[in-house]
This record gives structure tokens, sequence and C-alpha cells, in this order.
């Protein structure tokens, strides 16, 4: 591997370099150099080349050194990590935005892919650490009795996967595209290989490098290959997964390597959307609805000069109501769309991303056009309007009159255009139009009436990722048709890929190797880090504590307490006049409480019953520990549940079990849940559910 800089004609940029193998890499000798330009100026601002780039040792860098390094630390230290980046990218965020002009990005749209990405960065951060355990392995669901006396139990759990994920990017979002797969990734605990796409592959460049000038990331846990990388799917196999963004067509041959069909490379890809706004048929032209759905559909048509995946490319809406759209929009484009140089403030439309692009969108354009297409706003003949230096295209409003053209549902204008198609004004008819996309990442329906947008969501769902339902009330605060959340799926069936790269904690687990497991329970709360009701237990009573021979587990700090402390209680009898009294004080005077006769006619009471609180607040007394100690604060109940009912003249105990033990990595206390069992004197089980602690790392808690 060569890390020295190719001696180059200083008057144009050097070769872009990778970052392979822990190592700074350019080639020595290209044969096959890329130039990449402004798409403003037209002016050379990068050279890309991988001739002689080590694919097959940086995969194994990955399977060896990355997967070590991210191993040593578990799922909330690589959150906090993820923070801490977000951060200093943030801190930093002004370099990027200088180098994403050449991309033909505006100031604001600046703000969609650099502060998107950095965005994305704090929600995985955030969820990670809230809704993930504080391990290596995650539990799904709930725990399955296979025997009569739970000597074997089954469940699933969650694993890392042993290989590493491969990231082949799209180019109109050179840092977002990045940062949304590689968050997920790496709160998994999986290595990632970044292969961006040639034309702003720059920026994700710098992106890298002050990810990794921040000191934060563990070796091997992140590399980058700026360029061609075709032979990287032929060194993956099953411990592997590549997340792919782009065109459906290099997603197909992709999909069809030998290595996926074959050795099970796990393979996800979000590739061309005709994505669809539908105003549905109780909008009228004066109606709050239709100004907002007229603004939606503008904006996604003019951000990132419309080279957004989740663009608004079919505008349907009722037949009706089209010509007063038609107008609305061109009017709105006309005050709001300014093509021109993305660094000048007034700016609202950038140049796109390359020449090829535009040449590629031209030809879309006219495509269009032959097969019947009506130029509304722009188009070829307005080509002399924008800027003749650089990659510019007019914003663009197409009509047709036939709904149902082919070529409107197959061909992608990836810039800045839009078609508008009529419907009959009849829901049904509004879906199967939708439908003839063959599946897109996102939709836009536009009603204030929850019954028709019931039956949208009834109609769209199986053809859409996401769908945004835009209304007067919520279009001040919607994040839009276009723009994805890391907290929901980013993905689409079909002809959008079939995949999903956002959607949360699932993204995470994409990334995850979900097993069945199956056992007794001291084997699964091994398995699991929690513990599972029948495993071994040390456990205390309340006699224990008095004569000093057992510690109560609510006297230990986390340093102390282990999965498997044990609290049993002595047995209190429920009297009738505790049962009247609690339904007196509450105001709870249902008649299972109150009413003999209506109580015992009831088939699930043997007569009148303890309410289900009375019994949970007791059992709080019963296993308390009252003196000041480092369990700091009760902060709720879970999955509550009353199985057998107590009558009075019954008793009842509980059985307190540390459960789960989560340490907060940025607090001086952690989380416990406590499995809580209520029993009766016949040993019945009465009621089941988990307490959750905040529980102080030491105690008596460090001053300062």
């Amino acid at each position: 591997m060569s890390t020295q800089n190719q001696a180059t004609d200083t008057s144009q940029p050097q070769i872009l370099p990778s970052f392979v193998k822990g190592e700074w890499w350019r080639p020595e000798d290209p044969q096959k150099v890329a130039d990449v330009r402004n798409a403003a100026t037209g002016e050379l601002v990068a050279r890309v080349s991988t001739d002689g780039i080590d694919t097959a040792g940086a995969v194994e860098y990955a399977r060896t050194v990355g997967q070590a390094s991210l191993g040593t630390l578990r799922i909330h230290d690589r959150a906090l990590i993820l923070k801490q980046l977000a951060q200093y990218l943030g801190e930093h965020k002004e370099e990027l935005y200088e180098i994403s002009y050449a991309t033909g990005a505006t100031a604001k749209d600046h703000l969609i892919d650099i502060d998107g990405g950095i965005g994305t960065l704090f929600t995985f951060s955030s969820k990670g650490r809230r809704e993930l355990p504080n391990a290596n392995v995650i539990v799904d669901g709930a725990v399955e009795q296979l025997s009569r006396d739970g000597s074997f139990l089954g469940e699933h759990v969650y694993t890392r996967l042993p290989g590493v994920a491969v990231q082949i990017n799209a180019f109109n979002f050179p840092v977002w595209g990045m940062l949304e797969k590689f968050a997920p990734a790496f709160i998994a605990g999986v290595p990632t290989i970044v292969k961006p796409a040639t034309p702003t592959g720059y920026v994700t460049e710098a992106c890298v490098r002050l990810m990794l000038d921040s000191g934060l990331l563990p070796e091997g846990s992140l590399q980058l290959v700026s360029g061609s990388a075709r032979d990287l799917l032929d060194h993956l196999d099953a411990r592997d997964h590549v997340a792919f963004t782009g065109s459906a067509a290099t997603a197909q041959s992709l999909r069809a390597h030998s290595n996926v069909q074959e050795k099970g490379v796990r393979f996800t890809a979000e590739t061309d959307s005709l994505n669809a706004a539908i105003m549905a048929p109780d909008v009228t032209e004066g109606s709050p609805e239709f100004g907002a759905f007229v603004k939606s559909v503008v904006l996604e048509i003019t951000a990132k000069a419309g080279q957004k995946c989740t663009a608004v490319r079919r505008v349907i809406v009722p037949q009706a109501i089209k010509p007063a759209v038609v107008a609305a929009l061109k009017e709105r484009a006309a005050q709001r769309a300014v093509v021109g140089d993305p660094r000048n403030p007034a700016t609202t439309v950038g140049p796109l991303a390359s020449e090829d692009q535009a040449s590629e969108v031209l030809r879309s354009v006219r495509t269009l056009i032959d097969a019947g297409a009506t130029v509304e706003l722009g188009g070829p003949e307005e080509l002399s309007s924008v800027p003749q230096d650089g990659a510019f295209f007019p914003v663009t409003v197409l009509s047709f009159d036939d709904a149902r053209t082919p070529a409107v549902h197959e061909v992608e204008a990836f810039g800045p255009v839009t078609s508008v198609l009529g419907y009959s004004g009849d829901v049904a008819d509004a879906v199967e139009i939708a439908a003839l996309g063959g599946g897109s990442l996102v939709a836009t329906v536009c009603t204030h009436s929850p019954e028709l947008a019931a039956q949208f969501a009834s109609g769209i769902g199986a053809y859409h990722g996401r769908v945004l339902f835009l209304d007067r009330d919520d279009a001040k605060t919607s994040t839009g048709h276009g723009s994805p959340v890391p907290h929901l799926v980013h993905g689409g069936p079909g002809r959008a890929g079939g995949g999903e790269e956002l959607g949360g904690v699932r993204a995470v687990k994409h990334y995850m190797q979900r097993t069945a497991v199956q056992g007794s329970p001291d084997l699964l709360t091994g398995i699991t880090g929690q513990w599972h009701w029948g495993a071994s237990a040390n456990t205390v009573t309340r006699e224990d504590v008095a004569n000093g021979t057992g510690e109560h587990p609510f006297r230990k700090s986390l340093e102390t307490l282990r999965i498997g402390d044990q609290f049993v209680s002595d047995l209190r009898t429920v009297k009738l006049d505790d049962i009247l009294e609690f339904a007196e004080k509450t105001g709870d005077t249902f008649y299972a409480h109150t009413d003999e006769e209506a109580a015992t006619a009831n088939p699930f009471f043997p007569r009148r019953v303890a309410h289900g609180y009375l019994l949970v607040s007791w059992a709080a007394g019963l296993f308390v520990e009252p003196a000041p100690g480092p369990v700091l604060a009760n902060y709720g109940l879970e999955n509550l549940r009353f199985i057998t009912p107590v009558t009075y003249d019954d008793a009842i105990r509980v059985t307190l079990t540390a459960k789960k033990i989560t340490p907060r990595v940025t607090d001086e206390y952690g989380e416990v849940a406590w499995d809580a069992r209520l029993t009766n004197q016949n040993d019945e089980i009465v009621a089941t559910y988990d307490v959750l602690t905040l529980v102080a790392k030491q105690w008596p808690v460090p001053k300062g």
C-alpha cells in the first residue's frame, strides 16, 4: 500500500485519497482517473481513482481490527461516541458547507445534508441509550415457556454481525447518506466501509477526515473508498451487509452478484422512486390544505434542485381542480424558484450535481414530453433562462391529460421536475394511479378528513415506505414530504428497492442477527444478562435482614448488586375492611369490590375482591427498605398483569428479583428493572410486573 502523494501538476487537484487499513492512501500510478467538476462553474475540484486499492485487505481489516475494537464497547458506549462525534462535526460544519457549495448545494441545502446527517447521529445516540440495553445482546420479545415446569424456555436475541457493513451511496447526499447508515451500524458494533458516489465524494472524504480527526472512532470502525470499488462484493459473505442507494439498474446488478445469491451477503437497496403528492377530494381551492399542498410540492422540486430520492415526481389531484393546481404551482415557483449560484443568498435552486446529471434530466424530460406531457413551466425551451456555465436546469412543471400514461410512472427526471395528473375524484382512482409507480419511498396525502385519511392509508400503504398526511393542523410543524427522520422508516417496496435504512432501533437491528435461543432459565439468564424466572437467585427474607444473615437488595449499589439478588416477603392477609376502605378512599366503588351479590354473579370473581392497585401498593410495603440508600427513585412499572383474583381472607406475598441492570455511562446511577411476582397463600400467581428504579453506582454517593 502506498501512502505517498502522487506527484502531479500543482495546478490541478491531487487524487482524492481513500482511508483503508488505518491509513490514507492514493494510487501511485493510476491508469483510470475521473475528473470531478464544480457543478456551478465547471472548475475542476477533484480527481478520483482507486487503481490498485486493496479492497480484500480493507474487508479483512474491518472483520478483524474493526470488530475487535468495537467489541470492547457496549451499546451505550458506542451510542455516547455518536453524540460526541455529532458535537465535533457540528463545531466544524462550516468547513463542510464551504466544500459542499461546489456540489450545487445552497445554504438551505446544507441544512438538509450536513445538519441533517449530524442530527441523525444525535438521534441514534439518544435512542441507543434510551431504548437499548447497555450490553451487546438485545432481547427481542417475551420469553416463551416451552415446558410445564418452566425448566425449558425460549426467546429471541439479537447479536451483532461478525463482518463489515458496506455502504454504496448516491451523489445527492454525500454527508447524510453516509451518516444515516453509519450510525445504526456503529451502535450495532459493526465496522463500516463507505463508498460514496464519485461526483460528490470529495464532500464525503472531508466529513470522514473530520470524523477521524476527532479521535473518537475505535480503530477500524470506519474506512473510505474514494472511487470505484467494483470488486468489493467479491470479498463478502454471510457475515457482511451491503446497503446501496442509487439507481434500480445498479441495484439489480449488485443483487445478482454471486456472493449475494450464493454466499448470503445481506443486501438492502434504496432506489428509484416516483413519489406522489395526492390531493384528496375534500380539498378546495380556498381551503388551507390547498395552499399547504402547493407549498409542499414547490419545496420538494426546488430543495437540492429536486435531487432528492423523496422528491415529488407525480402530483395527483382531482380533475376538477387540476387547472387551479397547475396555476398555483406556476405562480409559487415563479415567486420562489431562483436558479443561480448556490453561494448567492437569493438562490433557492442551485445546479444539478454534474453536467452528466443535467443531461440525464434533460433526456428524461424530453421522454416525458414525447409521451404526451404538456410543459406548463420551464422545460427544454427555457434552458437559455438559466446560467450556461455549470449544470443548471430550469424548474419544470409538466401535466398529462391521461393520468395513466406509462412514461410518467416509469421515467424519473431526477431534478427540479414534477408532473401533474388528474383523477376522477374517487379515492380508489387516486390509489390506483399512485400504485402505478410500482412502489415508492414516500407519498403525501393532503386532506382534513380522518375518514378519507383512513381510506388512503389502507389503499396506498402497501406501496409506500412512509406516508405524510398533510392538513392545516400539521402544515407548520411537519418535517415535510421529503425529509426522512431517523425515528421512522426510510425505504420503500417494489421499485423503491424493498429495503429500510432508517426506522429507529429497528435500523440498528439490520446489522444484527435475530436468533432463537432455547434452554434452562439459568442458561438464558447467562446469555441475555437478564434474569429469568426459575433461574438461580440469591434469596433473602425480612427475617434474614433483621438478624443480619442477609442484605436487602435495596441496600446494594450497582457496585455490589447482581442479577438474581432476590427478596421474598412475608404473607399479608387481606380483610374485607381493607377492600371497602380502599374503595371509599379512592372513589373506585366498582361493584366487584363493594357488592357481594354482583361480584359473586361475575364468573371471574369468587366474591368481593381486592382492587389490583391495592395489592400493588401493599406489595411495595412488603418489599420496601425505607431508610435512605442507593435506591434513589422508583420511576415506574411495566408489564403489569393481574392473574388470580384475591378475595378477603386471602393472603399475598411478593418476590422481588433484580432482573436487568443498566448502568448509565454519563451518570452516577443506573437503571434496575426488578421482576415482581405476587402470589397468594396457595402459591398461585396473583400479579406480575417490573418495578423500575434508579440506583446509585456507589453508596454513599461520592462527593464532588
